[in-house]
């Protein structure tokens, strides 16, 4: 029966993708294969003639595998089948591997040396860790979003026995805290959404955290919140536009007007209200977006003058609190005001939907009330 020359055997083993490594009698390398290359980064000048305990993290660890192979811990005489150890790459990394081999007798009986291959086990490791992952996200998804719901519906419940106890004035700011836990867990929902839609994928991607770990990239909080929100204003929808931003910190002035330019705007910035009735005498605004506490005119009084003077021009005012100390807000309500931003620093996609509905509201995603619409007029 025709028999294939030791030769061929030898150069399987060389392009083997598995790790393959003999040693003679006395544990020194004396064959070592592209596979072992590419995953120890050893080439095969640098490590035959070396001890093979070159290659594992301790003189222990290469004597408890030879000890399993010497005892036939498969089952056979001189193997072993699927033993795990760990190798160690030429950059130190430590590679969990799996070695089935047998120890090499000549034709006396006399022990000559042992050959073992070697698969890295990183890969189907990190298969089965992705498949336990991805069965718990999809058990956290669904038991999160049960209690979310909830608590989606009880707020909104809340709003509306809210608006039944609560005179409008002070219903205007436990609306508004409403709608920021309302926001939140908008955020979480979508959040929860995405580990389930990562869970049933294939991939994911990854962000650098602190330096050297990472984490799951789960997006922006920008892009979760636009997930749960309707349809963002459309782009550049307020070019054109002409706003008085009013702020007594110029930082906030500056970083209001570079985002509306950015947005097409003309800007005119005023750091108190004085200054910004000298602005409105001098110029045509289509909105005013001032903040609440100044130390001349705050966001009360500069609106009054406006709703006085400029009556075609809306106001917008923006705080940094949700406790109305002086009663600004609610006193600006009462005369008319419809819109308050109480967050800073301000949400862009908020603020340019908040100014399309006051100047563009065929623009806006939310269209105005009745009640908005009389006031502008």
């Amino acid at each position: 029966m025709f028999q294939l020359p030791p030769v061929y055997f030898e150069r399987l083993l060389e392009s083997s993708l598995d790790i393959v490594i003999a040693v003679d009698h006395e544990g020194q390398i004396i064959f070592y294969n592209d596979g072992a290359y590419k995953t120890l980064g050893y080439t095969s000048a640098e490590i035959r003639g070396k001890p093979v305990t070159m290659v594992y993290p301790s003189l222990e660890e290469a004597r408890r595998v030879m000890a399993a192979m010497r005892s036939g811990e498969s089952g056979e005489s001189s193997q072993v089948k699927n033993f795990e150890t760990l190798l160690v790459a030429k950059n130190g990394e430590r590679i969990p591997v799996t070695i089935s081999g047998s120890i090499i007798y000549d034709e006396t009986g006399t022990e000559i040396g042992s050959i073992g291959f070697l698969k890295d086990l990183r890969e189907i490791r990190r298969r089965d860790q992705l498949a336990t992952l991805g069965e718990l996200a999809v058990g956290l998804a669904h038991r999160i979003n049960n209690p979310l719901e909830v608590i989606f519906n009880n707020l909104e419940l809340l709003s509306k026995h809210l608006t039944q106890i609560f005179p409008d004035e002070e219903f205007v700011i436990e609306e508004e805290r409403i709608e920021s836990i309302q926001r939140e867990l908008g955020k979480i929902r979508a959040i929860v959404n995405r580990i389930d839609d990562m869970a049933h994928g294939s991939r994911y991607d990854t962000t650098e955290y602190l330096h050297g770990s990472r984490m799951a990239d789960l997006g922006r909080d920008e892009a979760v919140v636009s997930q749960q929100a309707e349809a963002q204003p459309v782009e550049r929808a307020l070019a054109g536009l002409t706003i008085l931003v009013v702020d007594d910190d110029l930082g906030v002035c500056y970083s209001l007007r570079d985002l509306l330019l950015e947005e097409g705007c003309e800007v005119e910035v005023a750091t108190n209200g004085l200054e910004a009735l000298k602005v409105l005498s001098r110029r045509k605004v289509d909105l005013v977006l001032s903040d609440v506490v100044m130390p001349d005119l705050d966001g009360y009084d500069l609106y009054m003058e406006v709703r006085e003077r400029y009556r075609q021009t809306p106001v917008v005012l923006m705080t940094a609190y949700f406790y109305d100390k002086d009663h600004v807000i609610k006193r600006s309500r009462l005369e008319g005001l419809q819109e308050v931003i109480f967050k800073k620093p301000v949400d862009p996609a908020r603020l340019k939907n908040i100014i399309l509905q006051r100047c563009r509201p065929e623009l806006a995603t939310t269209a105005p009330s009745s009640s908005d619409v009389q006031e502008n007029k």
